[in-house]
């Protein structure tokens, strides 16, 4: 009998990546190979990369570099590029890195096993297309999965072209996969013991594969017995419609927590970033949320020193941040993405950025600290999905999406059981089991 192969892959980045990472690793099984977590032993060496922040593809060429022993130890190693630096570098990662054997964009991982057959037949393999076919189609194998909850792409690519983002020009335009093969493998999750579900899309909220758009699309899911939780994410303000602010109150399934990026409290600013809302339309757009489902948890993104950003823009953001009290928050520096308009503009001083990104996140990291220790004494639901570092102790998330810690038996994972939070650290909650479900 012929060895298995082994497939080893990093993957950079968001949700979405970690997504078509396990999706990859599903194509490349049919065609015998398993999934290993060291390189050295790897016959197939996979970088999903991230496109997202500065100096991302030297980041993949040092990774290479680290990778250049074990391609001269092991001759039949094959080593592929696949991701947004995948899509936006093509031929040029073979051409700086002549020991890269395969180059593969977002929309192509069906195309793999091709790929691959012709990089054993001694060729080179790029494809950076938006193909025509539908990839989740070919990628029909059952999905693998280990553990309660799991991510679903329903929906990729963006129309909004924010003027510092590469995500139109990597991932394309806006597609939204069919309601009914969703459905089809959410119920294949669940069936193989997943309990939750986040639902991943660039725009995600702008998803339209479903009559009722996002919030059509929940409901149907709410309808599958023993998947307890749906989340979604990442939504864009403006694609935030009156169903999907009624399903927040209205979907028991659907979990009171929502990430919904702002990037600038400064209508001069978002101007400039082409984000198509202003500051006070959030504001009221919170308000909505807030009255539908009152214990929502808000996560946001920010990005500070945006070309342009004085320091009374920088004010309004730090004023939209005291309004609305981030349960939690990502924020950065800005960084110029090649071919973006944004980059071509003047960039603000180093220094200034990192001054005013630590005051943003002093602040935000107080709202969460706050937002912790207001669930101290509640007695939350947590899903537990694995051990943790003690030793009878399991760790989850609460519907709120924070990290929990509880003394208990490895039989809790996989469940969801009532917690009574009885402390915080940085980060996470430590809570007492008050019951099983």
């Amino acid at each position: 009998m012929t060895a298995e192969k082994k497939l080893y892959i990093k993957t950079y980045g968001c949700q979405m990546n970690v997504y078509d990472s396990e999706r990859m690793a599903e194509v490349m099984g049919g065609q015998g190979y398993g999934v290993t977590d060291d390189p050295a032993e790897a016959d197939m060496i996979l970088l999903n990369t991230c496109h997202i922040r500065e100096k991302a593809a030297e980041k993949v060429y040092s990774e290479l570099g680290r990778l250049k022993p074990l391609k001269a130890a092991k001759p039949g190693l094959k080593i592929g590029v696949a991701g947004c630096v995948a899509q936006a570098e093509g031929e040029e990662i073979l051409a700086r890195a002549p020991m890269v054997d395969l180059v593969v964009g977002p929309q192509s991982y069906h195309r793999l096993p091709a790929m691959e057959r012709a990089v054993t037949g001694g060729a080179k393999a790029v494809d950076t297309d938006f193909p025509v076919e539908d990839k989740f189609e070919d990628m029909s194998r059952p999905r693998m999965r280990k553990g309660p909850t799991a991510f679903l792409t329903v929906q990729e690519g963006c129309d909004k072209f924010c003027s510092f983002c590469v995500v139109p020009y990597t991932r394309g335009a806006e597609i939204s996969r069919p309601a009914d093969r969703i459905i089809q493998e959410a119920a294949q999750l669940v069936a193989a013991g997943v309990r939750e579900i986040t639902l991943l899309g660039q725009n995600v909220n702008a998803y339209h594969g479903h009559a009722g758009g996002l919030a059509g699309l929940i409901r149907a899911l709410a309808g599958i017995d023993g998947l307890d939780r749906i989340r979604f994410t990442t939504s864009h303000p403006n694609d935030m419609d009156d169903a999907l602010i009624e399903a927040h109150g209205a979907c028991d399934k659907l979990m009171p927590y929502l990430h919904l990026p702002v990037q600038s409290g400064s209508d001069r600013i978002l101007k400039a970033m082409n984000r198509k809302h202003t500051a006070e339309s959030y504001l009221r757009l919170i308000d909505r949320l807030r009255d539908a489902r009152p214990d929502l948890a808000l996560s946001g993104d920010f990005i500070v020193g945006f070309p342009g950003e004085t320091e009374a823009d920088f004010e309004d953001t730090l004023r939209l941040v005291e309004d609305v009290r981030y349960a939690s928050a990502y924020s950065f520096k800005y960084s110029p993405r090649p071919g973006t308009p944004a980059a071509e503009r003047d960039q603000l001083p180093e220094d200034v950025k990192t001054e005013r990104l630590a005051r943003l996140q002093t602040l935000l990291a107080r709202q969460q600290a706050a937002a912790q220790d207001a669930m101290i004494g509640r007695t939350v639901g947590v899903l537990f999905e694995k051990r943790g570092r003690m030793e009878r102790q399991v760790v989850g998330k609460s519907d709120h999406l924070m990290a929990v810690h509880a003394e208990g038996p490895d039989s809790l994972i996989g469940r969801i059981v009532p917690v009574e939070i009885v402390a915080t650290a940085p980060h996470s909650l430590a809570g007492r089991c008050v019951g099983d479900a």
